[in-house]
């Protein structure tokens, strides 16, 4: 890769950890950028999890640091979880050219009704810390682990249901448990990724500092109102996204 593309990424990847703290959906940008490099679908679907990986380490020393952890069920889900990101990743590895695009476009466009129809979580009661539903909560992480194993956009919106709807937990659990899950099955995917592909290491760690920086200043931003005036940004470059990924 050229050196203005690396540092494009960084900025790129700054700009995606920003939103990923601040609204969510950083993926949603990363992927897509290095398409429009040239880089193959499957390359750049691995290249991303480098990324997400360090951005995930970043998040669970934070709980943990701020006195937030469960070992035990956090691995027991993220076993769930790896077992599907195995056989998505698998599957991963051979999507590309026009089907990668459509593909994901459509899921671009999903994400964003999503994103724009959610409804902020309550945040933790002291007494949520046991779950409820746990065996069919593993069974569906293993639905949620083969999604983020094939692709990563998105898996946010499938986990986030799980740990709340069907298995109890509220706002800083839900969290809580979804970047140890995302840590943990991102180490397998990347894994079958660097085993069958030659990934861009060096755009990996500059979507990584990027994604580290942005997620610093969107924990520590104090802009007024900044996640609606980011979730307007992010909506209109997803657009522009999906325009050049569906008809050019």
């Amino acid at each position: 890769m050229e050196y203005w593309q690396i540092i494009l990424l960084i900025i790129i990847g700054t700009f995606a950890g920003w939103i990923n703290v601040m609204a969510g959906g950083g993926s949603l940008l990363t992927i897509p950028a290095m398409l429009f490099m040239d880089i193959p679908a499957p390359v750049a679907n691995g290249t991303n999890r480098i990324a997400i990986l360090a951005q995930n380490i970043t998040a669970v020393y934070a709980f943990f640091r701020n006195g937030f952890h469960d070992f035990k069920l956090s691995i027991s889900l993220s076993i769930a979880a790896s077992f599907g990101a195995i056989w998505g990743a698998w599957l991963g590895v051979f999507l590309e050219g026009a089907w990668f695009n459509r593909m994901l476009a459509v899921v671009m466009i999903i994400v964003i009704i999503l994103m724009a129809t959610e409804k902020k979580l309550p945040i933790e009661a002291p007494k949520n810390k046991y779950p409820k539903n746990v065996l069919l909560g593993h069974v569906l992480m293993v639905g949620a682990g083969f999604w983020g194993g094939m692709i990563q956009v998105g898996v946010g919106f499938i986990l986030m249901p799980i740990l709340h709807k069907v298995m109890g937990f509220y706002l800083v659990r839900v969290n809580m448990y979804k970047v140890a899950i995302i840590l943990n099955f991102t180490i397998v995917a990347l894994f079958v990724f660097a085993s069958q592909l030659e990934l861009i290491w060096w755009a990996g760690m500059g979507l990584a500092l990027g994604n580290s920086i942005g997620g610093w200043y969107g924990a520590h931003s104090t802009i007024h109102k900044g996640e609606t005036w980011i979730k307007i940004v992010l909506y209109i470059v997803l657009f522009c996204f999906i325009i050049k990924l569906l008809f050019f």
